[in-house]
């Protein structure tokens, strides 16, 4: 398969050790960063230093354990949730060439799922390390907010950016986590006798899959509502915008920036100051709900996706399939593992935590991936 548009910028080192790709949002020294967009890429200038996350990735780099075959694409300014791109090309997704490969760690995770990189970091604002390893079915975790340190990274809402990595199975998120925090371990971290499931409306052969998995590895369930989700799916959004249009509303100057980015930058330049005030309450609200929750039952499963990911022809669908963003909202990990659910691709598990808990995710995500078989 042709995999041009899986790379913003190829590199041909040495191939020593494992390929991990980076997402070009992330600086590399000497190496220009595009942001996945034109109105960046045209005065972009290399990079005088790395990203602090990459500080692991060098070192495993500098001892040949592994190398760096390029920087990934990404949907524009990692504002967008699909992947399609029509200034840097729209990744195919392997699984489905006809489908949307997810954003906005477009490229990141079709590389991982072609086997070009072992591991790929990708950001999460809103779902974008999640909603593209759903939709090209590989694993993804999304990282308590702060707990990577994001300097050097391209900004899109600070207040909910993280990094992480994306592989083909837990055990490669691991690793991940290993480069990008290292002495990371699961340690003697084991899975829980129960945990939370939340239920919103989803095709039922994915709901099924969860229930099946999740039974399947041993593990009780305890339903939980978390009547503010959708309200707090909307809010996301809207601080997404407000502070996009902080970060990047001064390119729409250029002319350059996609329609579908442009928009959503000048509704976030439309967002008040009563409304960002408004915001500010109701995170923290949100913050509280769901943490009481989570006291209670530990972990909450749910889909990351509630229907299977739409055509490249008519991506709409997917603002309102991707169940992704209160997570962000409230600054938590989440873990997305590929399972069978019958489907034309492989349903998503997000299993979400409590702050710091990426050890319990993970090892939870070990036993949940190994029932799933």
């Amino acid at each position: 398969m042709n995999d041009d548009a899986c790379f913003i910028l190829r590199l041909n080192p040495p191939q020593h050790g494992r390929p991990v790709a980076i997402k070009d949002l992330i600086d590399m020294a000497g190496l220009p960063t595009t942001a996945g967009s034109k109105a960046v890429a045209e005065s972009a200038t290399p990079a005088g230093a790395d990203a602090a996350c990459l500080a692991g990735i060098r070192a495993a780099e500098a001892a040949q354990q592994i190398y760096i075959p390029g920087k990934t694409n990404l949907h524009e300014l990692a504002f967008g949730i699909t992947g399609i791109n029509n200034w840097s090309g729209t990744p195919v997704n392997p699984l489905d060439p006809l489908r949307v490969p997810g954003g906005s760690s477009s490229g990141s995770a079709v590389a991982v799922a072609l086997g070009l990189a072992d591991m790929a970091l990708g950001t999460d604002t809103g779902g974008s390390i999640r909603i593209p390893a759903a939709c090209c079915g590989i694993a993804g975790l999304k990282t308590t907010h702060g707990r990577i340190d994001m300097a050097g990274i391209w900004p899109l809402a600070p207040s909910l950016d993280t990094v992480g990595p994306m592989t083909r199975d837990v055990a490669g998120l691991v690793w991940g986590m290993q480069l990008l925090e290292p002495g990371f371990s699961l340690g003697a971290v084991t899975p829980p006798p129960r945990i939370g499931r939340f239920r919103i409306p989803a095709a039922p052969e994915i709901d099924s899959a969860i229930d099946r998995v999740i039974r399947d590895a041993g593990i009780g369930t305890v339903e939980v509502d978390l009547p503010g989700w959708d309200q707090a799916s909307s809010d996301t959004m809207l601080v997404i915008a407000s502070e996009a249009f902080d970060s990047d509303g001064h390119l729409l100057q250029t002319g350059h920036i996609g329609a579908d980015v442009a928009g959503r930058l000048e509704g976030g330049g439309k967002i008040g100051a009563a409304e960002r005030r408004r915001l500010v309450a109701a995170r923290a609200a949100w913050k509280l709900e769901l943490g009481e929750v989570l006291s209670r039952v530990g972990l909450i499963a749910m889909p990351v996706l509630s229907q299977y990911p739409p055509l490249l022809e008519d991506p709409s669908p997917m603002y309102a399939i991707r169940q992704t963003h209160p997570v962000n909202l409230a600054g938590i990990p989440a873990l997305a593992l590929p399972i069978p659910a019958g489907g034309p691709i492989p349903a998503s598990l997000q299993l979400i935590g409590p702050p710091g808990s990426e050890e319990l995710l993970l090892a939870t995500g070990l036993a949940l991936e190994a029932a799933a078989g």
